[in-house]
Formats: structure tokens, sequence, C-alpha cells
């Protein structure tokens, strides 16, 4: 069966209908496409909703799909596979590029959605994009975890890997946005609890990026914020640092931001920033993100 993109949703090879979204700009043709792929628990509607009118009112077109095991996806609440997820991202970009022939078209990633692209962008064949805007990366694999819950995870996995816990803890906050985080709540779609056996996955799907990222040569723009609970800075660094030299990487940093940075009170900013990288991604970011970057980076190697 051949791949095929139909009205709501990506139709994969082996059947599997993937739900899709779009936003699009009215009135002219996009000046650049963005395709999402969702961070873990998530679904695309409620990752991208949010931004879309912005990067909407900048000329971008916005797509966006739930990725196997997430959202109304088959399967929801078991691990599809870093293969599968990342070969996903491939024939998902190859559609919605036919759709907008002649039109640069770039990935968006976050959280989990970047370790995907990470990893699809470094396979055989990659995605046929024009390069990647990866927020908020989702890198920390066994190497940033201690000894205990390495094993721990691993025993688990195992042995009860049917097992579901809570994926959340009392006072955490992905954003400063109150609305998305109540949204998320009441969302039907959004996991709120996993299997053991899905934290396995989630984590050697992170691994699987980090071994990546040194063969990672793509054109990139990468964020992060200083208030990100969820990933920290010391994996990210890492990352970075293992990129390619001479790649065409840009690092934006965010005092203000937090793990979901298209949701926070601040996503504007992000977002133009983003719409104007996609259109001269040598040029500085108006925010001068890319200038507090260096400084993060800096100082993180002190």
């Amino acid at each position: 069966m051949e791949t095929a993109l139909a009205k709501d949703a990506l139709v994969m090879a082996d059947g599997a209908r993937l739900p899709l979204r779009s936003w699009l700009p009215e009135g002219e043709p996009p000046r650049a496409v963005l395709l999402g792929l969702h961070g873990f628990g998530d679904h695309s509607g409620n990752a991208f909703d949010t931004p879309a009118p912005l990067f909407n009112a900048a000329g971008v077109a916005l797509y966006a799909y739930d990725q196997r095991g997430f959202g109304a996806a088959p399967h929801r609440g078991y691990w599809a596979g870093a293969p599968t997820l990342a070969s996903d991202a491939t024939a998902a970009a190859r559609l919605v590029r036919a759709r907008h022939p002649g039109v640069p078209l770039f990935m968006v990633g976050e959280s989990m959605g970047v370790a995907v692209l990470l990893v699809a962008a470094a396979s055989p064949e990659p995605p046929p994009v024009d390069g990647y805007v990866l927020l908020a990366p989702a890198v920390r694999g066994r190497a940033s975890m201690g000894a205990f819950a390495r094993k721990a995870l691993d025993v688990a996995s195992w042995t009860m890997p049917a097992v579901a816990f809570y994926g959340s803890s009392p006072g955490f906050a992905p954003t400063d946005n109150e609305a998305a985080m109540e949204r998320w709540s009441r969302d039907p779609l959004t996991l709120k609890q996993f299997r053991v056996d899905v934290v396995r996955g989630l984590v050697d799907l992170m691994d699987d990026a980090v071994a990546a990222a040194p063969r990672f040569r793509a054109p990139a723009l990468v964020l992060y914020g200083a208030k990100d609970r969820l990933v920290a800075g010391a994996p990210v660094r890492r990352m970075v640092r293992a990129l390619p030299e001479n790649a065409p990487h840009r690092i934006a940093f965010y005092q203000e931001g937090h793990h979901l940075l298209l949701r926070d009170n601040n996503r504007a900013v992000v977002v133009e920033d983003i719409a104007a990288w996609l259109v001269r991604p040598d040029a500085p970011l108006p925010s001068g993100a890319d200038g507090a970057a260096a400084r993060w980076l800096e100082a993180g190697a002190r």
C-alpha cells in the first residue's frame, strides 16, 4: 500500500491513519510550510493549535499529526518504536511537500518530537525538508540518569511492562500559560499515565537521538528555555556541542522560556524568531536569543 494524504489524516504504507491537522494563512499562498511533531503524551492539536495563528499571520502554513501511540492515532498508550516513528516522519514530509511544491518545507519538533527528528534526519532516508526547528530537545538518555534509575527502569520494563504510572507531579508546570495547562488537564486525548515499557521506549529513543546528533548536518534552529524543568540544560548543552562543526545550526536561548515554548505567554517572541529564521537563516534572530545562547553555552563550559 502506498502512503497517502487524506483530508484529515496521513495514511502510512501499513494502512495506519495518523490524524492530521492543518492551519493555513488566508488570502495568499504560504511563504513557508512547517510540519509539526508533538511531544510525549501530547497530540498535534494540543501542541500546535495555540501558536498556529501567529505562524499564519507570518505567512507560514502549519501542519501537525498525531504520532503512533498518541492522541487519536492507532494503539494509543503503546510504544511504536523509534524506527517506526522516524519512518512516519519521513513519509509525512514527502506527502506534505507534494501538497506544496516549490514552497520551503521545514519540520518542527517539540521535546520527544525533536528526538524523532534527529533519528529521522540521520537515517539513510531522511525527510525531504529544507531544515528543522528543534524545541526543548528531549535528549535525557541513559547518560543523564543515575545508575540506580537506569537499572530500575530496565528491570521494571522487563518484569512489569504493563504497569502504569502518572507522568506529572505536584507543582510541576511545563509552561507559564495557565490556560494551556487547563486545556491539557481536561483534554481526553493527552496521556496522563504511561506504561513502563512506553517510558523505556522513550528513553531508548532519546539514546538514539543523542547518538544521531554528531551526524545531524541539516540546517536547524535549536531553541531552549532557562525555566525548562523537564529537560535539564546539561544534556541539551551536550547535544549542541555534539553537533557537527560548521554545520548550519543556530541556537536560541530564552531566559523566560519554559519547556513548552510555543505555548508560553512569551510565545509570540519565539514564533517571530522561528518565522524570521525560516526566511533568513543566517540573519540574527529578532529577539537576540541567539546571542543569549552563546552566553548560556559559554557559562555551561565553566
